[in-house]
């Protein structure tokens, strides 16, 4: 859970730090053989039923984070196999980038609807009564459900006054909105990697954290001590996510870290907002029926894979993580960038051949918090700089569900103030879906439609840290902080003319 300091927060942050001060000092990688000792020290187990498994998912936990594959269970391999090919500074994901740590999933049931202690064998007994499949009969008093009928249809679970009845869902599988996760013959969880799109949602989710996606941490920080210039675009969901973090501190604490400088991805955000709207002057509805934004890769990959028919429907804009990379390698074609966002599937993004000249790497918050304790940083000790203010209050909102398509509606108005533009939008792959199978079927014909694979947009990504709900906030307080309010206003679009006239 977002926001929620816990046992799993703690030991993800201290994988995170020990990779980043693994780089940082130029240790021996071969020493990924000591640090689950270092994490998990002692002798009595704090977490599992032994500290040998705490140490051993520490141990998978420390591959991938360093870009490597997990190990076969039925294979003896030390932690650092195959380590020297991820020792470099240029290191693209080797799919898959989210997977199962087999040996740490609790088996959770898949679904199930049962009686807890709860039940008072009431009279009324509604939950007989509302059952389609007469699965439930009173046994000593007290409601009993047959699973051999039970279809698991929750009718019991809304009827009983006494809420003595539940249903449970493995909670990975219940906040997959594509449907990815099921169980394997010994009923641990399993990714059909064919429906995942990377959107993190079920990393966020499991109680036990047997899911992880693969880092660029170290790959990054080995750049950094290079003579290349290291930028770090930040997505505007960056909002709130550092303690004590303020626009004015940012640059240093940045470039304390050892980047080169600091932009922002908002800045990509107004020339997305821009296309997108000229886009859907041009093609709705005269060459397409609807327009659906393309910023969330979770999204667009979701509509290509599920409904491959309306595929032509989502924008072709570049998303605002390339947009801000393709401005900056204009000036500096030899730096490189790291994208430093909330999102797991921007890693599958950035890993595609089209994006890998111009995003280099992909870091999640998460992953940057492990940054400044490996470096010792505090936020309150970065002195004030110049803050960052070449984005609108609007780009930065995309971090927001709603957002995208408010910004590409506003510009859309200053460009032809007469045009009505209908707007709908969904937050959450299951949503997204529902609203992709209605367009589907004519219902959203003439629509802008904003697609957010993350239930409240980019400030709930699988890698922030901090609550949405407080994210929202501070990003409220930074949209009112900019310069300017509309993309429109923004001072590069000569620049992105240009681009397109180059056709890079």
């Amino acid at each position: 859970m977002r926001g929620l300091y816990s046992s799993k927060t703690k030991i993800r942050h201290q994988i995170f730090t020990e990779i980043a001060r693994l780089a940082y000092e130029g240790d021996d990688p071969a020493k990924l053989e000591e640090l689950p000792y270092k994490i998990v020290p002692g002798e009595v187990a704090s977490y599992r039923e032994s500290i040998f498994l705490e140490r051993a998912v520490v141990g998978e936990r420390l591959r991938v984070a360093m870009g490597m594959s997990l190990r076969k269970i039925s294979e003896h391999a030390p932690i650092s196999q195959g380590v020297e090919a991820s020792v470099i500074e240029e290191k693209y994901y080797e799919p898959p980038l989210i997977n199962v740590i087999k040996f740490a999933c609790n088996a959770c049931a898949e679904k199930r609807v049962f009686v807890t202690e709860g039940c008072q064998g009431c009279l009324e007994h509604p939950c007989m009564e509302v059952c389609p499949k007469k699965a439930i009969s009173m046994v000593n008093g007290k409601s009993h459900i047959d699973e051999e009928k039970c279809i698991k249809c929750g009718k019991c679970v809304e009827a009983c006054p006494y809420n003595a009845i539940i249903k449970q869902e493995r909670p990975c599988a219940q906040a997959c909105g594509m449907g990815a996760i099921k169980s394997d013959e010994y009923g641990r969880a399993e990714i059909d990697q064919n429906k995942c799109v990377s959107c993190g949602m079920c990393l966020v989710s499991c109680p036990f954290s047997a899911i992880v996606d693969k880092g660029q941490i170290y790959q990054t920080i080995m750049a950094i001590k290079s003579k290349t210039p290291v930028y770090a675009i930040l997505a505007p969901a960056i909002a709130g996510q550092f303690e004590g973090m303020e626009n004015t501190k940012i640059r240093g604490a940045f470039q304390a870290l050892g980047f080169t400088d600091v932009r922002e991805v908002a800045i990509g955000a107004d020339l997305c907002t821009i296309e997108e709207a000229k886009d859907f002057m041009k093609e709705v509805p005269e060459k397409l029926p609807f327009m659906a934004t393309s910023c969330c890769p979770a999204w667009s990959m979701m509509a290509k894979k599920l409904f491959p028919q309306q595929a032509e429907c989502i924008s072709m804009a570049l998303t605002p993580m390339v947009l801000t990379a393709r401005l900056i390698k204009q000036k500096e074609p030899d730096c490189k960038i790291v994208f430093v966002g909330p999102c797991a599937a921007k890693k599958l993004e950035a890993s595609r051949r089209t994006i890998r000249s111009y995003v280099d790497f992909v870091l999640t918050f998460e992953e940057v918090a492990g940054m400044f304790e490996a470096k010792g940083i505090q936020w309150k000790d970065i002195p004030e700089g110049e803050p960052l203010f070449r984005a609108s209050g609007d780009g930065r909102g995309f971090a927001a569900s709603g957002g995208v398509a408010a910004a590409v509606v506003k510009a859309i108005k200053r460009m032809e103030p007469d045009r009505e533009v209908k707007v709908a939008s969904a937050e959450g792959l299951a949503n997204c879906k529902k609203l992709l199978q209605m367009a589907k079927a004519g219902k959203y014909n003439g629509y802008l439609l904003e697609g957010m694979a993350c239930p409240g947009g980019c400030i709930a990504g699988a890698g922030t840290l901090e609550s949405p709900r407080k994210a929202a906030a501070a990003l409220q307080k930074m949209m009112k902080e900019a310069s300017f309010e509309e993309c429109m206003d923004t001072k590069y679009q000569e620049r992105l003319a240009f681009l397109e006239k180059l056709d890079i």
